[in-house]
C-alpha cells in the first residue's frame, strides 16, 4: 500500500492525528502563473507543490455538472454579440460567452434544452437511454485500472451527477423552482429517468470492481441555503436516491461499507441533517463565504467526513492571514480526523504564486 492510499484509508477511517492527504480543488489561476513564468501548464503544479496521488480512483462516466448524454448536443456557434458569443454547449444549454473564451467563468445562461414534457422528449429523454450500446463498449478495459486500484487498497468512488444538479441543467436553475410547483409529475418522469441510466451504468460497473463511495454533484445551495426546501428533496429526490443506493449496495461483491458523498456550493450547514437520512457519510466543499466554517460544522457532526473549506480569500490576502487561518483550522480538523484541506473552490485567478506557495508550506508543516 502506498503512503498516499494510507493516508486517503486513514482519511475514511476518520483516524485521530493521522498525516492529512495533501490534493487542491481546483485552479482559476494557472494561465496568470504560466504567463508569470511561475510553471508551465497544470500539470506541473505537482512537481512543485508534490499533490498525494493514487488514494482515490473516480469513474467518471455519469455526468457531473451535465448530464450524461449519449449522444451529446451539437455545440456550435449561434450569435455574435460584439465581445460575446451565444454557443449551444453539448448539454443544449445556450450560454453567452466571451467570444475565444468559454472557461474559466461563469458565463450568462440563456436557455436551457427542457420546457415541456414535448422538449423532454422530443430533444432529450432519449439521449438518457440506458439502453444505449456506445455506454457499455470496452466496459472491461475501462474497469480494469479501477479494479487494479481496488486490489491495491484504493477508494473507488463512483461519481455521478446528482438530482437536483441534473433537473437544473435540463430546466435552468430559475426555471427548476417553478416546475417543482407547476409540473411535479415531469420532474418525476425526469428523476425515473435519472435513476434507470445511473442504476444500469453502475451495475455494468460493479460486474467488473467494487465500490467504495458514491459521489454525487448536487450543488442544490446557494449562499443562504438550499434552493428547495427539504420537503421537496424528501419528494422530488429521495425516493430515487434510496433506491440506487440499496441497489448498488445489494450488487456489491462483499461487504464493505458504501460511503455517500454530496458535493454542494453555498451554504450547506441547513442540508447537512437532511441528507444524513439517506445515511450521508462525507460532503464538500464548505464555501466559507457563504457561512460554512468547517471547526464548527465539526463540532456539531463529529463522525462527518469532511473536503475543503479552506478560505480562497484568505490565500488571496497574505501571509498572516493565511497562517493565522490555517493555524485556526488544521491542528483540530487533523486530531478529529476525516479531513482533506482544500481551498473551498477553485484557487482564484487573484491568488499569487507566492501566496499559494505559502499556503503549501504551511499546510505540509501542520499536516504532515
Amino acid at each position: 500500500m502506498t503512503d498516499s492510499i494510507k493516508k486517503m484509508c486513514d482519511f475514511y477511517a476518520q483516524k485521530p492525528g493521522a498525516p492529512l492527504y495533501f490534493e487542491e480543488f481546483g485552479f482559476f489561476t494557472v494561465n496568470r502563473w504560466v504567463r508569470e513564468g511561475h510553471i508551465k501548464n497544470q500539470a506541473h503544479l505537482n512537481d512543485i507543490f508534490g499533490y498525494d496521488s493514487g488514494g482515490k480512483h473516480l469513474i467518471r462516466d455519469l455526468g457531473w455538472c451535465e448530464a450524461a448524454f449519449s449522444p451529446f448536443f451539437k455545440e456550435e456557434i449561434l450569435e455574435t454579440r460584439g465581445e460575446h458569443e451565444l454557443i449551444r454547449d453539448a448539454a443544449g444549454r445556450h450560454k453567452l460567452c466571451f467570444r475565444g473564451r468559454r472557461h474559466g467563468f461563469m458565463p450568462e445562461y440563456v436557455d436551457h434544452p427542457v420546457k415541456d414534457i414535448a422538449t423532454w422528449e422530443r430533444d432529450v429523454k432519449w439521449r438518457l437511454d440506458p439502453a444505449t450500446t456506445a455506454r457499455y463498449e470496452g466496459m472491461a478495459g475501462r474497469m480494469a485500472p479501477f479494479a487494479e486500484a481496488s486490489a491495491e487498497g484504493a477508494i473507488i468512488a463512483q461519481a455521478l451527477i446528482g438530482g437536483f444538479m441534473f433537473l437544473r441543467s435540463l430546466v435552468g436553475p430559475e426555471d427548476i423552482l417553478y416546475m417543482v410547483y407547476d409540473e411535479p409529475e415531469l420532474i418525476h418522469t425526469m428523476m425515473r429517468t435519472w435513476f434507470e441510466l445511473s442504476d444500469a451504468v453502475i451495475a455494468a460497473h460493479q460486474e467488473h470492481v467494487v465500490l467504495d463511495e458514491l459521489y454525487i454533484a448536487e450543488d442544490i445551495c446557494y449562499n443562504h441555503g438550499p434552493l428547495i426546501s427539504p420537503d421537496m428533496m424528501r419528494e422530488f429526490l429521495f425516493p430515487y436516491y434510496r433506491q440506487l443506493i440499496t441497489n448498488t449496495k445489494k450488487r456489491q461483491k462483499d461487504g464493505r461499507h458504501l460511503y455517500f458523498q454530496v458535493d454542494t456550493d453555498g451554504d450547506c450547514r441547513p442540508a447537512i441533517p437532511v441528507y444524513q437520512e439517506l445515511g450521508m457519510d462525507h460532503m464538500s466543499p464548505f464555501e466559507v463565504a457563504s457561512g460554512c466554517d468547517v471547526v464548527e460544522i465539526r463540532k456539531q457532526y463529529p463522525h462527518l467526513l469532511m473536503r475543503g473549506g479552506i478560505d480562497k480569500r484568505i490565500i488571496t490576502a497574505g501571509r498572516s492571514e493565511i497562517e493565522r487561518e490555517l493555524e485556526r483550522v488544521i491542528p483540530f480538523m487533523r486530531q478529529q480526523g476525516g479531513y482533506i484541506p482544500t481551498c473551498d473552490h477553485g484557487v482564484p485567478e487573484e491568488v499569487s504564486f507566492e501566496n499559494y506557495c505559502f499556503f503549501r508550506e504551511k499546510l505540509r508543516e501542520l499536516g504532515e
